[in-house]
């Protein structure tokens, strides 16, 4: 999938990936698409309420291994 912003939150645990997503997106335009990949459990759980909090898209979210991939499209 194509993404115009890329965030590494690997090895940051909860809040953290949230919150430097969170500031991520107000430096991209509507219907620009961030990609976050993060080693946190809880950050699966934690996306889909904020997208649903927030109004931005969560495209989709992947498992590899111990790392999750998020595709956040910004509302």
């Amino acid at each position: 999938m194509n993404f115009d912003k890329d965030l590494d939150a690997r090895g940051l645990n909860c809040p953290l990936p949230i919150l430097r997503a969170k500031k991520a997106l107000t430096d991209m335009q509507s219907g620009q698409v961030l990609r976050i990949v993060s080693t946190d459990l809880g950050s699966v759980k934690d996306f889909q309420a904020f997208c649903k909090q927030t109004g931005n898209a969560l495209l989709s979210q992947t498992e590899a291994g111990n790392e999750f991939t998020f595709f956040l499209k910004r509302k």
